[in-house]
């Protein structure tokens, strides 16, 4: 029997016993003075139990406190939920960063003695000290968190609930679903659905742009732009306040582009939404860039590189030192590919630090800085200052300017292995372009491992996909190209049977006739011939690309018409975006 159930049974045994008792001599005749009595005869009623009380604790050498008339801050009670309060009959009356006292009905419990702990270690292990209370203090200190006022969290995030996404995943297929589902919500509502749509539907970028009569939402999915819903011009005003309020932006500022972002909590991880905004005619048009952070990390394999360019690739990655460097335009997916380097080679044994703006996605084990230039945190000076970290491995988000290039090259020249990215439109226009920015050739020779060039491009949809016949002008171009293949890949071609594939859209792929992406490839290495040429100084992009294709190497437009070959994309799509 617990020192609750004890106290509480000699109470109400002496309370039975005394009313038997004294029942029969009271007379009473008037109600004010019944009420009087009544009163008098409970106020001895508690002081018998707070007698009660104090006798138990005797018994249990725990000290007793009456809590009726003890000051109690808001900070005391805060140290444990009003639930958590009753669960375990105990409550905190006080509470500093040095001292925490706790009261219980039965300090005997372990429910207690765990509270107090809890509370100590709560509070950096302040030292503790627990008493014995009557039910009468402990209900007067539950009747306190009434008077406490409701402190709510302050986030800017949108928080996605599990239901909302249901509803979401459930009702939107397609972009006609998405606008009926739009037609139902409150500006609120909005953000929230704009944003579970466009997950749902894999877009990268949602597009918010202000019309003379109408607002367009459009989605852009696998690189294409395509326009997903129309909204009313009256909400404009609100729901452009809304994402600024989210990302922090200033509302009553619109003549002017603004950048910020927030974050969508899902229940099964966040998603960074980085949020810009400029003036159009009529508005301000946004654009916010979805960043799943949960996502399965790509493999290089999963990427589209294969055959011979992948074992070159696997060969150079895993050497200790040099330098690596994806090349392409902004979203070619290069960042994409340092990344799936880095998976391959994150290991205990090695210590990899990256250099971004803005971290995109957030991997385990590898320490990721993002560049500030506000703070003059800038490419240079941070690859500066990891270099004093001593990692392996380091990753640069962009090479754009001498000092950040020089420094990368020395960190290759110096036994670590050097990632980054630079703004060419082949793999073969790196060289030039590095010494274009003052790069000395002596240096960057030997400090160049290999170099990727790459095109993301839209993925036949399965559902719909279809054998086709190109056109006399298509077929022309594809045979020109495949002419020029390094001598083992143009066999074999020749000993395959040629086919190439269309899809003409389905409800599957919103009538796209596309779905997902892949990776289209060029991967030279940087060979001795390649090192005398730019010794030499014979480093226009098509000498460079003249030694690198007598060597082997596959150009992108022939790995996506070999990949077009296999029925992964058109040859359409593999000449849009190579040409």
């Amino acid at each position: 029997m617990s020192g609750f159930q004890t106290i509480n049974d000699l109470i109400q045994k002496k309370d039975d016993t005394k009313a038997g008792a004294s029942a029969p001599a009271v007379q009473v005749d008037q109600p004010a003075e019944q009420k009087k009595f009544e009163k008098k005869m409970q106020e001895v009623g508690v002081k018998e139990r707070e007698v009660e009380t104090q006798r138990f604790a005797q018994e249990i050498q725990v000290p007793h406190i009456n809590l009726e008339k003890f000051p109690i801050s808001q900070f005391a009670l805060r140290q444990m939920t009003e639930g958590e309060a009753r669960e375990t009959a105990t409550v905190c009356f006080f509470a500093t960063q040095d001292e925490v006292r706790v009261g219980s009905i039965d300090p005997t419990t372990d429910e207690a003695k765990a509270v107090l702990a809890a509370i100590q270690e709560k509070n950096g292990g302040a030292h503790g000290e627990m008493y014995t209370i009557s039910e009468q203090s402990f209900n007067h200190v539950i009747d306190l968190y009434k008077t406490l006022p409701t402190v709510q969290a302050i986030s800017k995030d949108v928080a996605v609930s599990e239901e909302d996404l249901a509803k979401v995943q459930a009702d939107v297929t397609n972009f006609d679903s998405f606008q009926e589902l739009l037609n139902k919500k409150s500006t609120t509502d909005l953000v929230t659905f704009v944003m579970g749509a466009g997950l749902k539907l894999k877009a990268s970028d949602v597009h918010i742009e202000a019309e003379e009569e109408k607002i367009a939402v459009r989605f852009r999915m696998d690189g294409m732009l395509h326009d997903a819903a129309v909204l009313p011009r009256e909400l404009y005003k609100k729901l452009v306040s809304r994402i600024k309020l989210l990302s922090s932006l200033k509302i009553n500022i619109s003549d002017k582009p603004q950048d910020g972002r927030f974050t969508v909590k899902l229940p099964d991880g966040d998603v960074d939404v980085r949020v810009s905004t400029i003036p159009t005619v009529y508005g301000e048009s946004i654009v916010m860039r979805l960043l799943v952070q949960h996502q399965k990390t790509l493999t290089l394999d999963s990427l589209g590189i294969r055959g011979r360019a992948y074992e070159m690739l696997i060969r150079e990655i895993q050497r200790p030192n040099g330098m690596i460097i994806t090349t392409g335009p902004t979203g070619s997916g290069k960042t994409t590919t340092l990344y799936a380097a880095m998976h391959l080679l994150n290991k205990a044994d090695v210590k990899i630090i990256t250099l971004e703006d803005p971290v995109e996605y957030k991997m385990e084990g590898i320490n990721q800085s993002q560049i500030d230039k506000s703070h003059d945190y800038t490419f240079a000076k941070g690859l500066r200052s990891m270099m004093r970290q001593d990692p392996d491995i380091a990753m640069v988000g962009e090479i754009r300017d001498l000092e950040t290039a020089e420094i990368a090259i020395q960190a290759a020249l110096t036994g670590h292995l050097m990632l980054s990215t630079i703004h060419t439109n082949d793999a073969f226009g790196a060289i030039p372009r590095f010494l274009s920015i003052g790069v000395k050739a002596f240096l960057l020779a030997p400090a160049l491992n290999c170099v990727i060039g790459q095109r993301l491009v839209r993925k036949l949809c399965e559902s719909c996909k279809v054998a086709t016949v190109p056109s006399p002008e298509l077929q022309q171009r594809i045979t020109e190209v495949l002419a020029e293949m390094p001598e083992q890949e143009k066999k074999e071609v020749e000993a395959r049977e040629i086919t190439f594939y269309t899809a003409p859209g389905c409800g599957t792929c919103n009538n796209i006739g596309y779905a997902g992406r892949l990776g289209i490839y060029e991967i030279f290495v940087i060979s001795k011939e390649v090192e005398e040429a730019i010794l030499a100084g014979n480093v226009a992009e098509y000498q460079i690309r003249k030694i690198a294709t007598e060597h082997g190497t596959v150009t992108m437009v022939q790995d996506g018409l070999l990949k077009a070959m296999d029925g992964l994309t058109s040859a359409e799509e593999v000449f849009r975006v190579t040409e």
